[in-house]
């Protein structure tokens, strides 16, 4: 059964609600905090999504289940994040670039040469004082053989478990009542 990511209830349904610029799938006793996030059926309007008050609910069932084609997948209603498809580039990204190069034999220059880099540019990388891009991380990888890219992390690991020991935010935050 889904939890209230606000106060942590058990609930049959959640409203997807926007807290302080953050959408929260509340129970029906916290959407009173936020604005309810709706899917809008028509296609006029330029914002794929509009708010309105919790206090003047609509008598409507708000399940958002237009005709158009929904890009997520399993059930879930919320939009789908650019960053949900990014990968992150590891901590240590400047020590697997200098001992990649420094094991085949390269010297900061030769790799800039082969990369059609800069020289400055990769010693920025080897220092850590700067992030590749993700044309310089793909040159990288292809050339030095090394993967610049960030498993998943435990603390990632923790959100996606649907067990009742995760915590939600009604664990953290104080009410002011």
């Amino acid at each position: 059964m889904p939890q209230c990511e606000m106060c942590g209830a058990d609930q049959a349904s959640l409203t997807t609600t926007k807290v302080e610029g953050a959408e929260l799938e509340l129970c029906s006793s916290c959407t009173d905090f936020g604005t309810e996030v709706r899917d809008e059926s028509t296609g006029s309007g330029g914002s794929k999504y509009s708010t309105s008050s919790s206090t003047g609910k609509s008598s409507g069932s708000s399940s958002g289940s237009s005709g158009g084609s929904s890009r997520s997948s399993g059930g879930s209603t919320r939009p789908r994040d650019m960053f949900d498809d990014m990968d992150e580039i590891a901590t240590d990204y400047d020590d697997q670039i200098r001992n990649a190069r420094e094991s085949r034999g390269l010297s900061q220059e030769e790799l800039a040469d082969q990369l059609n880099e800069k020289a400055s540019l990769i010693r920025k990388l080897e220092r850590g004082d700067t992030l590749p891009t993700d044309d310089i991380q793909r040159k990288l990888e292809s050339a030095l053989d090394i993967s610049l890219v960030e498993g998943e992390s435990v603390d990632d690991a923790d959100w996606d478990g649907g067990d009742a020991g995760t915590m939600t935010l009604g664990d953290v935050v104080k009410r002011k009542d």
